[in-house]
């Protein structure tokens, strides 16, 4: 990417997309795109398509969804499933016609098969049955990465898709309810912490394995791949290609936070997939690995939540 080229970073206040702003600045991308939500909303195609047709970025990093845990996902399938798919489709189809040729759309882990081979590769894809509690997210996010790989063979468009590990990081979102397991965690063991509390409630039975790649190692790797030109198509998994249990990573929470209580699990509460593992070997084969470790990573984030972070 030349450093003067214009770059649509679409979903820049979020978790990924957050990260992606730090990255590019911090590699000397200064023509960034950023409009807010109140000044862009990606679910209308009219107000996409004469942005994206007035600015004409040169790449578009399509990190612009709606996100959120198990409770989120299984209780509100028709507004992830709407939203996620009006996003994609209005910003691929948008790109497209403004003559962007260089497109990047980020996905997830959970379009693969919830009972599949672990590690997970990228040709598992479409093998096996989903995970019901976040079907609808997963189907939105097969539909974004189906277009990419539609428009490059209709079009001859170089957009590429990633599919990374679960994230974390600075810029999560912390609650209980809506949040990710790790950042919920994270505040649930402080509030338990700092209210003096002996137990930790944590949902599920603790056996479902994770696997947890930094904001930062996402965007980095997001970069990389549009930094080799040579890169036009294709899917990528993003990952660390190490995973913990949930009881483990409340365990890590607990110890990162000063938590000194006893963690109780409620299987009354859905697990999920009972794991997720990526196998990220084909960006890996490219000259890429990640740089943070977990217990490091936690440490950042717990930082970011003391300062402030979204709740």
């Amino acid at each position: 990417m030349d450093k003067n080229a214009k770059i649509f970073v679409a979903g820049r206040r979020g978790l990924a997309g957050s990260a992606l702003v730090r990255r590019l600045r911090a590699a000397g991308y200064d023509n960034l795109l950023l409009p807010a939500r109140a000044e862009l909303d990606l679910t209308r195609q009219a107000e996409t398509t004469g942005f994206l047709g007035r600015e004409k970025p040169d790449y578009v990093f399509l990190a612009a969804g709606r996100v959120g845990g198990i409770a989120a996902n299984s209780g509100f399938k028709a507004e992830f499933l709407y939203q996620n798919l009006m996003i994609e489709a209005n910003v691929v189809h948008a790109a497209w016609l403004a003559g962007v040729n260089r497109l990047l759309f980020l996905g997830s882990s959970c379009i693969y098969p919830r009972d599949c081979p672990q590690p997970i590769r990228e040709e598992y894809l479409l093998t096996g049955p989903l995970e019901v509690t976040n079907d609808a997210y997963a189907i939105a996010k097969i539909a974004g990465l189906k277009m990419c790989e539609s428009y490059n063979r209709q079009y001859g468009t170089a957009y590429v898709s990633v599919m990374p590990a679960n994230l974390y990081g600075p810029n999560d979102n912390y609650d209980p309810e809506t949040g990710h397991v790790l950042p919920a965690l994270i505040r649930k063991a402080h509030e338990a912490k700092v209210s003096g509390r002996e137990e930790l409630a944590v949902w599920g039975t603790g056996g479902p394995r994770r696997e947890f790649l930094h904001a930062d190692d996402l965007a980095a790797a997001c970069v990389f791949l549009m930094e080799r030109e040579d890169i036009r198509s294709g899917t990528f998994n993003v990952g660390t290609g190490k995973d913990i249990s949930i009881r483990e990573l409340a365990e890590l929470i607990a110890r990162t936070v000063g938590f000194s209580g006893k963690i109780v699990l409620d299987p009354s509460r859905p697990d999920g997939t009972p794991r997720k593992l990526l196998d990220a070997g084909k960006i890996a084969a490219l000259g890429w690995r990640p740089s943070i470790g977990l217990a490091a990573g936690l440490g950042r984030t717990y930082a970011d939540f003391l300062a402030g972070g979204r709740a």
